[in-house]
């Protein structure tokens, strides 16, 4: 169902899979496409636009963004668990929280956890409010989200998450710049700069942009303000 030699070959530049690894997205991508037919998880449902839109645009992650061995990383919004879930199987050394504001979603990152063998944290919650909590807040290494949110509004949903001298990793689509240069405020406000931006084609031609922002220093303490604010007042 799954082309996994056609995965490993995208990612030999970069990152070599392994069979073990292969299983493990086999196993993850047939119960996507099980649990998809009784809630909506991802309008990407064919084992081929699953392999690129989701599993190898993933992994892009590892080619362009350096993970510390044992790092601690939160996925904010993680969805169907992407990225977090892919870089878990790829780099099962992390320490990683999927952090998601509907349960049903959690219910079934719990079950994709437990069936491919995977130590993961997955939680239900509200970033606003999780990254307020100490155990949260500037304890991770990395934060990362995809396509959750406006750039702007998005650094201060996950920034707060990062400790100094982590880095916040937004994947985006096309209009990534134009994001960036509206987000240069809030990046400065919260505590970070810009550290990276990588461009990556997939092979059908869409495109796949890495933000990087480096956290220089705390988050104030008044930041993350309520969902509310966020949205209709950024930064």
């Amino acid at each position: 169902m799954f082309d996994f030699i056609k995965l490993k070959a995208l990612c030999a530049p970069f990152f070599t899979l392994t069979d073990e690894m292969c299983e493990k997205l086999r196993v993850y991508g047939e119960m996507l496409i099980e649990w998809n037919e009784k809630m909506n998880l991802t309008a990407i449902k064919e084992p081929d636009e699953i392999l690129i839109k989701h599993f190898y645009d993933c992994l892009l992650f590892l080619k362009n963004v350096k993970i510390p061995q044992n790092a601690r990383v939160i996925d904010v919004g993680t969805g169907a668990g992407f990225p977090g879930v892919v870089l878990k199987i790829a780099r099962p050394d992390i320490d990683l929280t999927l952090l998601d504001g509907l349960n049903k979603r959690i219910t079934f990152l719990n079950a994709v956890l437990e069936n491919i063998g995977l130590s993961a944290t997955a939680v239900h919650g509200r970033a606003e409010e999780f990254a307020k909590k100490p155990e949260y807040r500037e304890t991770y290494d990395i934060a990362c989200a995809r396509a959750v949110a406006r750039l702007n509004v998005l650094t201060e949903y996950c920034l707060p998450f990062v400790k100094s001298g982590g880095q916040f990793v937004s994947m985006k689509g096309p209009a990534a710049e134009e994001e960036l240069i509206e987000s240069e405020k809030a990046i400065s406000v919260l505590g970070g700069e810009k550290s990276g931006f990588f461009a990556e084609k997939l092979p059908d031609e869409s495109q796949r942009c890495f933000i990087k922002i480096k956290k220089l220093s705390q988050t104030p303490t008044k930041y993350p303000r309520n969902s509310g604010k966020i949205t209709k007042q950024p930064l």
